[in-house]
């Protein structure tokens, strides 16, 4: 057969059932290829739009995402998609073209070594050289993006082997289990939990990855110890539990890091250092135990003494197993610390000023969408208030991006979500800076006639850099900017264009949309000025005095 009938045919056997992505002259026979196959083609507007519906896909799924460009400029605008995917653990492969490489028939014209430039971004890239080698490239490229820790891979597919002939057989996924943990790293864990006196449990983002919150939530049912996560460990565990102590949305100063600096023994599981650090470790402060796939990376913020390496979830039953609650255990510092939390998160959810306060936005988000309801953030400053506000519910319900944390990528996740569960509400959120990035891909969600709802957060400026510019003290300078219409602007999409004029109106008319079929636009304008007086001096006062 030919060779891209055969790619195609591997990417089948991976049981692909969408590619993401802008085809070109050098895809022709690849895209000849995937329309008699059983794979959809999702056409996008933009390459990095694409790499972002590929990596969220793989997030949700835990099956690599596939997104396709044509060489050059194409392969180029893969980049930050990339970079998004390997930071943040979720696994994805990118297909290229390429000129021919047996014979050139136009110099270098738009030849960029793509390869080359992949090879700092991805776990796997490499030029199809043959087309007897596409079973095993493809077979290679999907194994290195799905095992732990998962991440971006990349293809390259020349225009003239993709033509050639073949007959090389399929190599199919190999049967296989994730190692477990030592025993006796286990024992050494459990040992140094019954020593503490204040232990803490932290949930990162590989325990999102895998889906152990039955193993977690029956560890601290079974232990009473409390728990809270990162940002991209959030909804492994119910946060309506009593014994959720928060978020670490802020790098210091939280309520939550009264209990971090309480805790004489913290069990991280699932964490790694390429997410913004939840704590800060201080030499022999406190133990810290490593429960993930893989051996920590030691930083100068991270470096921790014991380390259980394997499976997540079966290191955590486990340990379970093992453990029982000790009475020299003491909790009652981190139950004042949940009181005070609760108190505080409470405040500001009915404020009526307009713009819309922060508070009030997540809080109604919050009541409106339902548990199993799917929010995607951009990179804004309204992800500190999410991250810190919302209550997530289930797993990966709230995806945020505390890697790479680039805008532009909040939609096109939406986009993702909504294609991956489609009877599940799915929110977008987003400032007009990150918006703007790949707001293109309204007409994309539209011809897909998938059902979001876009919550449009309107500063006219950089928000996050503006509130980080009057940290430092600096004046405020290069960071306001003009918008459009964006009412109108959606409606030239074909999408429903929405603009409510007070506080009151934003939840019914988010209900609204969310059971009105169709891709809508809130334009909510929002109130940023109390960014500074809360997050900077109000919870670390009142925290400090825990």
């Amino acid at each position: 057969m030919k060779a891209s009938d055969l790619f195609v045919k591997a990417l089948e056997a991976e049981h692909v059932h969408y590619v993401f992505g802008i085809p070109g002259e050098e895809n022709l026979d690849l895209l000849e290829s995937l329309r008699t196959s059983s794979i959809k083609l999702i056409l996008t507007r933009h390459e990095q739009a694409a790499g972002f519906m590929a990596a969220t896909y793989g997030r949700l799924t835990g099956k690599a995402g596939v997104c396709l460009a044509t060489l050059g400029p194409g392969a180029t605008n893969f980049v930050t998609a990339a970079a998004y995917a390997e930071l943040g653990g979720m696994p994805m492969l990118m297909l290229t073209g390429q000129k021919p490489i047996k014979v050139s028939k136009q110099g270098h014209f738009q030849i960029v070594d793509v390869v080359d430039m992949m090879k700092p971004l991805t776990k796997y890239t490499r030029q199809v050289i043959s087309a007897d080698n596409i079973p095993a490239r493809v077979r290679e490229a999907f194994r290195r993006a799905e095992e732990e820790r998962p991440g971006a891979t990349h293809l390259e597919l020349p225009e003239d082997i993709a033509h050639d002939p073949t007959d090389a057989p399929l190599i199919h996924a190999s049967y296989h289990r994730r190692p477990i943990a030592d025993e006796k790293a286990i024992a050494h864990a459990v040992d140094a939990i019954s020593a503490s006196r204040h232990p803490l449990l932290m949930i990162g983002a590989a325990a999102n990855r895998k889906l152990c919150s039955k193993m977690l939530r029956e560890f601290v049912d079974a232990t009473g110890i409390p728990f809270f996560t990162t940002q991209m460990g959030k909804g492994v565990l119910d946060e309506t539990h009593p014994l959720w102590l928060g978020n670490a949305a802020l790098s210091d100063g939280d309520f939550v890091h009264r209990a971090i600096e309480r805790a004489d023994c913290i069990i991280n599981v699932g964490h790694d250092v390429i997410e913004k650090p939840p704590f800060f470790m201080r030499t022999g402060k406190r133990t810290v135990i490593h429960v993930n796939f893989a051996s920590a990376e030691v930083d100068t913020v991270y470096f921790p003494q014991i380390e259980v390496i394997g499976d997540v979830g079966n290191s955590v039953w486990r340990m379970k197993q093992r453990i029982a609650p000790c009475p020299h255990w003491d909790f009652s510092y981190f139950t004042n610390v949940r009181e005070h939390l609760e108190a505080h998160l409470a405040q500001g959810a009915d404020d009526a000023r307009w713009p819309i306060y922060p508070q009030r936005l997540v809080a109604d988000v919050r009541k409106t969408v339902p548990a199993d309801g799917i929010v995607c953030l951009d990179n804004g400053m309204y992800k500190i208030w999410f991250a810190r506000y919302y209550r997530c519910r289930e797993p990966n319900t709230l995806l945020l991006d505390n890697a790479l944390a680039t805008m532009g990528a909040g939609f096109p996740s939406a986009i993702a979500a909504k294609i991956v569960h489609p009877n599940r509400k799915v929110v977008a959120v987003a400032g007009d800076g990150g918006f703007m990035m790949n707001s293109q891909e309204l007409e994309t969600a539209v011809r897909l006639k998938l059902d979001i709802v876009i919550l449009l957060l309107r500063d006219n400026a950089y928000g996050m850099i503006k509130w980080k510019q009057a940290n430092m003290q600096f004046p405020t300078f290069g960071m306001d900017m003009g918008n459009p219409d964006f009412v109108a602007y959606a409606q030239s999409y074909g999408a429903h264009g929405h603009r409510p004029s007070s506080a009151a109106e934003f939840a019914p008319l988010l209900a609204k949309c969310l059971d009105t079929p169709g891709v809508h636009l809130i334009d909510v304008p929002i109130d940023y000025s109390d960014n500074d007086r809360i997050l900077n001096r109000e919870i670390k006062e009142l925290s400090a005095k825990i």
